[in-house]
């Protein structure tokens, strides 16, 4: 069977651009910005995106569009007789699903508070009483489980229409929207009396505050970001290099993709800081800012319901967009390793992933006993510590050697594949770089987040 292609080069941008662009853009990218000096964060932010994100994610499409397969064979088809390097696909596959296993059950919460702000179920509703809502929420397993398995049944009934029919189809009008969303939000925010001061205290370099945060930790932090923004390192984008044809070169797609994933990272914050600064609500970070501040903001704010909608619908398409990429690497696993047809693929994948699913939703209620890793900590905590803290970093480890190492793939037949077709080149005198200094900032990051973890 022929391997399947994308459409058009815009697929292949809104898909990867997509597969990067999470919850983590917004309930994270913004806070850690307004906390670590503004404007200053923003541009060390960019730097680490473009001497580590570049190479990394160039490294995965390069393994993808070389093999032509998922991770699951991909290292199999390009390392040399009697290498190793394939078992990381255990690990790859692994981070894949358990990504899922959490970030269903956070699409799942969008979805059910897009419902809730349009039906008008917020109007009204005091400061404390939003914060009981998120409360009640995660307390009703069954209401829970519904949205989850909305989202997975969604989810893989795009995926099932197969690479151009669905998940291409799909993912170009969902981000396409997400993008007039976005703008749209902003717009209304930056325009909001009082807006202008949270413009100041978003993208302003704050001097006094990088003094007081300590300009090591902001360093730290933004490479962080840089990092763990873009996906790398589980094979989520080693799959659509490996449906790219080779008209042009690998660094200028990354290049296009990293950009569309900083620009909605970048936008997130110009909705979220007006819109707290003019209510003269604190910004929070991570779930209470989504669904404790936000729908607070949303309350007092000139035709707030309509805005709120809206604002839950483009966090439910970020979400999804993820999850349909990630859903698409899953099915083309089996694919690829059980010579299974799309269809079969991903029926079983949605019974294994509902299923998998089940242990984070009973983990904010029927199981919140368990408190894995440390005190307080939720099932959920420990899968987002596995993938982000372990997998990224560890499996970007794995694809630079394999690139960069004459034990490995190598370089010249790295750089070879990078730079076939038209568009910018990388540089081959980067090699000594991507060898040697590369794998070191990598592995900071893995040491740092077990480190600070516990």
């Amino acid at each position: 069977m022929a391997r399947e292609k994308f459409g058009s080069r815009l697929g292949f941008i809104l898909i990867s651009a997509g597969c990067a662009i999470g919850i983590g853009n917004v309930w994270r990218f913004p806070y850690v910005t307004g906390n670590s000096g503004g404007g200053m964060f923003v541009l060390i932010y960019i730097l680490f995106l473009i001497i580590m994100g570049l190479p990394i994610l160039t490294m995965e499409y390069a393994v993808g569009r070389a093999s032509k397969l998922s991770i699951a064979k991909g290292y199999r088809k390009l390392e040399k007789p009697g290498q190793k390097w394939h078992l990381h696909a255990i690990l790859g596959v692994a981070g894949n699903y358990l990504l899922m296993m959490f970030y269903t059950v956070v699409a799942g919460w969008m979805l059910d508070y897009f419902y809730k702000m349009l039906t008008g179920q917020f109007v009204g509703a005091s400061v404390e009483r939003v914060g009981e809502m998120f409360g009640e929420m995660i307390g009703q397993p069954g209401e829970m489980t519904f949205w989850m398995l909305l989202v997975v049944v969604v989810g893989f009934g795009i995926c099932s229409f197969g690479l151009q029919k669905g998940v291409e189809k799909i993912t170009k009008w969902m981000m396409l929207a997400l993008i007039v969303l976005i703008m749209l939000l902003a717009v209304n925010s930056i325009l909001l009396p009082g807006g202008a001061e949270g413009l100041k205290f978003y993208l302003v370099p704050n001097m006094e505050q990088v003094s007081k945060v300590g300009i090591g930790n902001i360093i730290v932090a933004a490479m962080n970001q840089s990092f763990f923004t873009l996906s790398i390192g589980i094979g989520a984008m080693q799959i659509f290099g490996s449906y790219l044809d080779r008209k042009r070169t690998l660094l200028g797609e990354t290049l296009i993709v990293e950009a569309l994933d900083t620009f909605v990272a970048i936008v997130s914050g110009l909705i979220i800081f007006p819109a707290c600064f003019a209510f003269n609500i604190e910004a929070d970070s991570g779930p209470n800012l989504i669904f404790i501040t936000l729908p607070n903001v949303f309350n007092v704010m000139p035709g707030g319901r309509i805005w709120g909608s809206l604002f839950f619908i483009f966090m439910t398409f970020a979400a999804m967009s993820t999850i349909i990429a990630v859903f698409e690497n899953i099915i083309s696993f089996a694919m690829d390793s059980f010579g299974w047809t799309r269809r079969k693929s991903a029926l079983v994948n949605m019974i294994i992933i509902a299923a998998l699913s089940l242990p984070c939703v009973f983990g904010f209620n029927l199981w919140s006993a368990f408190e894995p890793l440390k005190a307080g900590n939720t099932i959920m905590d420990l899968e987002d510590f596995l993938v982000s803290n372990l997998l990224l970093p560890f499996g970007s480890i794995v694809y630079i050697l394999f690139c960069t190492s004459r034990y490995g793939w190598g370089w010249n037949k790295f750089i070879k594949e990078a730079n076939f077709g038209e568009g910018p080149k990388m540089p081959e005198k980067l090699r000594i770089y991507c060898a040697y200094i590369l794998p070191l900032f990598a592995a900071a990051i893995l040491i740092y987040g077990v480190v600070t973890y516990f």
